[in-house]
């Protein structure tokens, strides 16, 4: 029946004493009957009451206990692609396992991310397992993100950081992020908190190529300049209100340049990985040796855990 497209596929079998109830497309009760089936009248319930976590599980019922057991029960979502994470035990299954996920997802790319992102230009370790389209769009508060996700990170982790960036009051200020990847925190204060100039500094050349492409899908070529290159060739002499540092791990390492950009006075968002017990302690440590001027820490936010008893931190700090 399934071969013949006479099932509806959006309603479920049901079960009436000894014998199942299949539902039918309008117009096949003919059909069935002469194939010598029973048609009976009664009410359909759509196979999408049923969690797609479920209707996954069921598909895939015949792979090893094992393997439908660790099946992703959440997941990611760029348009119409659709990442999840595997164990290694579903590495003989990942045709099966991607055409399932799309089929009950209504995904047209499936991949699986195999390590996060590596090394200084935040190259993914991306898998693509069914489909090949892999770069796609993401809405989020009103603004466009568009990239590829087998080339470029998106931590949707930070959206948060992203919503609090729109809130910032930066009216008329020259801001610089010096991490901008495809605008993550560049695009929503640029477009939402007043900012007059924000320069917008990417490394890696596939994420500068979005990133320019972003600024223009949301209309703020007006306000970002953005530049190709690594930070610590941009221009100093004091001109930032604003710093951006949205870097972990070695972000203190680019901390003197952005003390050589930013005017006396100005805020640096320094983001960074601690130990969840002396965040704090490791915060003032950083400053107390880059900044011997002084400082004022205005305020330190978790953005997300990051490791067991590790979390990203935020720090806001003020530079005298």
């Amino acid at each position: 029946m399934m071969r013949l497209d006479i099932v509806d596929r959006h309603a479920k079998i049901s079960k009436d004493g000894n014998y199942r109830l299949v539902p039918l497309r309008d117009g096949m009760e003919n059909i069935v009957a002469e194939m010598g089936f029973q048609v009976v009248e009664g009410e359909a319930h759509s196979r999408y009451r049923i969690p797609p976590q479920q209707r996954i599980a069921n598909a895939l019922s015949d792979l090893p206990r094992e393997v439908v057991d660790e099946l992703p029960l959440k997941w990611e979502t760029v348009g119409s692609i659709l990442i999840i994470r595997l164990k290694d035990s579903a590495s003989p299954y990942l045709d099966r396992i991607g055409e399932t996920y799309a089929r009950e997802l209504d995904m047209s790319t499936v991949c699986v991310d195999c390590g996060g992102v590596s090394g200084e230009l935040r190259r993914p370790e991306m898998q693509v397992i069914y489909g090949s389209e892999t770069t796609s769009t993401r809405l989020e508060n009103g603004i466009l993100y568009r990239f590829d996700v087998t080339k470029v990170m998106f931590a949707s982790g930070n959206v948060d950081e992203r919503e609090r960036m729109e809130r910032l009051d930066c009216q008329g200020e020259t801001v610089v992020d010096m991490f901008a990847g495809i605008g993550y925190f560049t695009l929503p204060l640029a477009k939402y908190s007043g900012a007059k100039r924000v320069i917008a500094c990417e490394k890696n050349p596939e994420s500068y190529e979005f990133l320019v492409g972003n600024v223009s899908l949301n209309h703020l070529e007006d306000v970002v300049e953005p530049v190709l290159g690594d930070n610590r060739d941009l221009p100093e002499g004091n001109y930032a209100d604003r710093v951006l540092m949205g870097y972990v791990q070695r972000t203190a390492e680019f901390l003197p340049k952005a003390l050589r950009i930013v005017r006396p006075g100005g805020v640096i968002h320094y983001h960074d990985t601690f130990p969840v017990d002396t965040y704090m302690q490791r915060i003032r440590e950083i400053f107390d040796d880059a900044c011997p001027g002084g400082y004022e820490i205005l305020g330190v936010r978790e953005v997300k855990s990051f490791a067991p008893a590790v979390s990203h931190y935020v720090a806001d700090v003020r530079v005298s």
